[in-house]
């Protein structure tokens, strides 16, 4: 593909990673969330890019306004994107030991950064596993209702975890009790 300066919200069709909407700008390349495989960098200039519908075409150089921020996060929501979830602040740079009861057994120490990205990780893959579920034709309603409650009670297990998000907003939440 040729053109260049194309802008934000313009739909392309690459042959790899097929449909996908322009959602951000850089110098070089384009950042371009694809339906079927999220959200990637591809350069200007890449030979694989077709262009469906020009929109907004500009010279911009890395965007962030509010309405790019909000149309991520519908983009997020429902196309099975990976989210970018704070960790709070407190546990910024720190380690987990798990210490066997056997003290002659060597402890294990690992990253919170890394033990919080497989918790997220795990709830990208829920929320994706619900999707199928929902959408699934093969499945009653019945049977869609009484997973859901399964990956429901998933959710409320992973609450113990919240204290390392730094926003509630991203938190886990499982059953509600009844009151």
């Amino acid at each position: 593909m040729e053109q260049t300066t194309l802008g934000i919200g313009t739909r392309l069709q690459h042959t790899q990673h097929g449909p996908g909407v322009i959602v951000g700008i850089k110098y070089a390349t384009y950042l371009i969330s694809f339906i079927n495989t999220g959200i990637k960098e591809i350069d200007k200039t890449d030979i694989h890019l077709e262009e469906i519908i020009p929109e907004n075409v500009s010279v911009e150089i890395e965007t962030h306004s509010e309405v790019e921020k909000s149309l991520l996060k519908i983009l997020r929501l429902w196309g099975g994107i990976t989210e970018e979830v704070p960790l709070g602040d407190r546990w910024q740079k720190g380690t987990m030991l798990l210490q066997p009861f056997d003290k002659t057994l060597k402890p294990k120490e690992i990253p919170i950064e890394d033990f919080f990205h497989k918790i997220i990780m795990l709830r990208d893959r829920l929320r994706v596993l619900e999707q199928n579920i929902n959408s699934s034709k093969n499945l009653s309603d019945e049977e869609k209702v009484n997973i859901q409650q399964y990956i429901t009670r998933c959710y409320g297990s992973l609450t113990t975890f919240n204290v390392l998000f730094r926003d509630k907003e991203h938190w886990f939440v499982g059953e509600k009790s009844g009151g």
